[in-house]
C-alpha cells in the first residue's frame, strides 16, 4: 500500500485517479481549493470512498506548506506525490494579457514548485519516493490557440527533467503523464482572453478559435476510449511498476497523435542520455527506464 497525495483531486483527472487508487487499497489524500461549491459532489464521493481531503491553494506558498503537512499527517507519511492541479487557457495568443499568462504559470508551473518545496524534505529524509506530474501532449508540441497553456506545460516538462536528475541520488523517481485532449470540466474552466478591441482587429479570423473548439469537442465525443479514466489506469499501472523501472514519460492518447509524441519522446530520451553520458553524469538517470 502506498501513501499518495494528489493535488487538484476533484478535477477531471484527479477524481477518477484517486478512486482507482483507493480501490487498489492505497491510502490517498487530495487537495481542493474549497470543499464547497463545484467541488462539493466530488469531495463527498472521495470522502465516502475513504480519501482524506485538505483545502490548499497551490498559488500560495503558506497554503501549500500547510496542505502538504496536513496530508502527510493524515496519511501517516508520504510515498507518492502526484502534481495534478492545473488550469487551462485557450484563445488567440496576442489577446492574452500578461496578467492572464502569469495566472496560468502561477498554477501550472510555480504551483508545482511550491508543492515540491513543501513535500521534498519528507521524501528526501526517508530516501525514497515517487513524484508524478500531469503534463499534456501539447507540452511537447505547440498548437494554435493553446500558446499560453502549452508554454506552461513546456516549462513544467523542463522542471520535471531537472528534478528527475537532481533527485535520483536521493532515491526519488520521477514520472510525467502526458494526456491528449479529453472531455472534462477542464475545458469549461479554461481561461480565455478578454480584449474585444484587439480581437476586432483580427476580423473573421477571430471566429476560428471557437470553430476549432467545436470541432475538437465533436471529435472527442466520437472516440469513447478518450476519457479521463485512461489517466487513472495509467497512474495505477505506473505505481504497479517496480521502483526504479518506471518510464519517465507516459503518453495517454487515443486520437492518433500519441504515437508521434512517443517517437519524439524516445528521440529526446536518447539525446538526453547521450549528452549526460558525454558529461559523465549518466548515473543521474538511473531511476527511470
Amino acid at each position: 500500500m502506498e501513501k499518495i497525495f494528489i493535488t487538484g483531486v476533484a478535477g477531471g483527472f484527479g477524481l477518477p485517479t484517486a478512486l482507482a487508487l483507493l480501490n487498489r487499497g492505497h491510502a490517498v489524500a487530495g487537495s481542493v481549493r474549497r470543499r464547497g461549491g463545484k467541488n462539493a459532489s466530488a469531495v463527498a464521493r472521495l470522502e465516502s470512498a475513504g480519501a482524506h481531503l485538505v483545502e490548499m491553494d497551490v498559488t500560495d506558498a503558506a497554503s501549500s506548506d500547510r496542505g502538504v503537512a496536513q496530508a502527510v499527517t493524515l496519511l501517516g507519511g508520504l510515498d507518492v506525490l502526484f502534481n495534478n492541479a492545473g488550469i487551462g487557457s485557450y484563445g488567440i495568443q496576442e489577446l492574452m494579457s500578461a496578467e492572464q499568462m502569469a495566472r496560468v504559470f502561477d498554477v501550472n508551473v510555480m504551483g508545482v514548485q511550491r508543492v515540491m518545496r513543501a513535500a521534498l524534505p519528507t521524501l528526501r529524509a526517508q530516501g525514497r519516493g515517487t513524484v508524478l506530474y500531469t503534463s499534456s501532449l501539447i507540452g511537447r508540441i505547440a498548437m494554435p490557440f493553446y500558446g499560453t497553456y502549452s508554454a506552461s506545460k513546456w516549462a513544467l516538462e523542463a522542471i520535471a527533467e531537472c528534478y528527475r536528475t537532481e533527485l535520483s541520488g536521493f532515491g526519488i523517481e520521477s514520472c510525467i503523464v502526458e494526456p491528449g485532449a479529453m472531455p472534462t470540466a477542464f475545458f469549461e474552466g479554461m481561461m480565455a482572453p478578454d480584449d474585444p478591441a484587439r480581437e476586432a482587429q483580427y476580423g473573421e479570423f477571430a471566429q476560428v478559435p471557437g470553430i476549432s473548439a467545436q470541432g475538437l469537442a465533436q471529435m472527442l465525443e466520437s472516440i469513447p476510449a478518450q476519457r479521463p479514466q485512461r489517466i487513472a489506469e495509467a497512474v495505477v499501472a505506473l505505481l504497479d511498476t517496480p521502483f526504479g523501472k518506471k518510464p519517465f514519460r507516459t503518453v495517454v492518447d487515443h486520437t492518433g497523435v500519441g504515437p508521434e509524441i512517443e517517437r519524439y519522446n524516445q528521440a529526446l530520451h536518447d539525446v538526453t542520455r547521450t549528452v549526460m553520458t558525454n558529461f559523465g553524469i549518466e548515473q543521474m538517470l538511473a531511476l527511470n527506464a
